[in-house]
C-alpha cells in the first residue's frame, strides 16, 4: 500500500505533533503536470469541488441564470441570511418553495449557527435550487432529481467527464444527497483550467466568471473561497468536504489537493504554500494556528 506524502505538519510550542499526509498536483499553463506529490491519478471523492462543473451541466440543461444566482448555484454557502434569501426567490422565480429541496435540513454556518434551522440553510442548496430550477426549465421531473439515471443528472456526468477528460470512476452519493462522482485530482484540475480558459459565454466560463465576479455567495463571509477570489484577480477557487481544494489562475495553471485524513486545518496552509510557489500572494489564506491556554502556541505548517 503506497502512503501518501507528508504535505503539512501540526507544531506545537516548537515540537510537531502530528502530520497530515496527501496529495497535490499543479498543472502548467499548458496543462501539463509540473508538479504531483502522491498518486495524482488515483480517483477521489472531490465533493463540493465538483459544483463548478455541475453548475454548467444545469446551464447545458437550458437553465438562464447569471451574476449572483449562478454563483450561489456552484455555492457552498454559510447560510448566512443573503444566501437563505436567494435560494429561496430562485425556487419561488420557477414556481417551488423549499418544500421541494431534497438536501438536508441544517442550521447556518454548516450546522455551527444559532439558526433557523432549515434546507436553505443547509450550504448546498444553492446548487439544489438551481437542480429544480433546470428540471422546471425542461419540464423534467422535480421529485426525482437527485437519481443518478435522472436526465439532469445524467448530463451533469457527461459534463464533469468531459472537463476533466476522464470517465467517472465511481458514483456516491454526497452529504447533501446529490450524486457524487470519483476523479483523479490531476482531472480536477484539468476541469478548474477548463473553465477559466473557456470561450466567453460558454457554460464552464459562464459559471467561472459569476464565482469569481460574486465570490461571497460561493462561500461567505470570511471564507477562504471568498477572501481569495477577491484579492488574487482571475483566479477561481472551491474547496471540497474531506480537505479538497481546487483552484485555477487566469492563465490556465491549476492546483488540486486532497488532504488524506480530511482535516480542513490543513488544507489552507498546503494551499497557500502551492500557491506561492507559483508566485502567487495567497496572505488571503487564514493561517491555521494551534492553540493552548487559549493563545496561540504553534502553527499548522506546510511541507511541500
Amino acid at each position: 500500500m503506497t502512503t501518501s506524502p507528508v504535505l503539512a505538519e501540526v507544531v506545537r510550542s516548537g515540537f510537531v505533533e502530528g502530520r497530515h499526509h496527501g496529495t497535490l498536483v499543479i498543472l502548467a499553463p499548458d496543462g501539463t503536470v509540473e508538479r504531483a506529490l502522491g498518486d495524482v491519478a488515483a480517483p477521489v471523492f472531490p465533493r463540493s469541488s465538483n459544483k463548478p462543473m455541475q453548475a454548467a451541466g444545469m446551464l447545458r440543461a437550458g437553465l438562464d441564470l447569471a451574476g449572483e444566482r449562478l454563483a450561489l448555484a456552484a455555492a457552498s454557502h454559510a447560510g448566512e441570511d443573503f444566501h437563505r434569501d436567494l435560494v429561496s426567490t430562485l425556487l419561488a422565480e420557477h414556481g417551488l418553495t423549499e418544500a421541494a429541496l431534497r438536501c438536508p435540513e441544517d442550521l447556518p454556518g454548516y450546522g455551527e449557527g444559532p439558526g433557523p434551522r432549515g434546507r436553505t440553510a443547509m450550504n448546498c442548496s444553492g446548487k439544489h435550487a438551481a437542480m429544480l430550477a433546470a428540471c422546471v426549465t425542461r419540464g423534467w421531473p422535480t421529485e426525482t432529481y437527485l437519481a443518478p439515471d435522472h436526465p439532469l443528472q445524467r448530463l451533469i456526468r457527461e459534463t464533469v467527464e468531459t472537463a476533466t477528460g476522464e470517465p467517472v470512476a465511481h458514483v456516491a452519493v454526497d452529504g447533501c444527497g446529490a450524486p457524487l462522482f470519483a476523479l483523479s485530482l490531476t482531472g480536477l484540475a484539468r476541469a478548474f483550467r477548463a473553465c477559466v480558459l473557456a470561450d466567453p459565454g460558454t457554460p464552464g466560463r459562464r459559471v467561472a466568471d459569476a464565482m469569481r465576479a460574486h465570490p461571497e455567495y460561493v462561500a461567505g463571509t470570511g471564507r477562504t473561497d471568498t477572501l481569495l477570489m477577491r484579492a488574487v484577480p482571475g483566479l477561481l477557487s472551491k474547496a471540497g468536504a474531506e480537505g479538497v481544494q481546487a483552484v485555477a489562475l487566469a492563465d490556465g495553471r491549476a492546483i488540486a489537493l486532497k488532504i488524506e485524513d480530511g482535516h480542513a486545518r490543513a488544507r489552507g496552509p498546503v494551499l497557500a504554500a502551492a500557491l506561492a510557489s507559483l508566485g502567487v500572494d495567497a496572505s488571503a489564506i487564514p493561517p491555521s494556528p494551534v492553540l493552548g491556554g487559549g493563545r496561540e502556541v504553534g502553527e499548522v505548517r506546510a511541507v511541500l
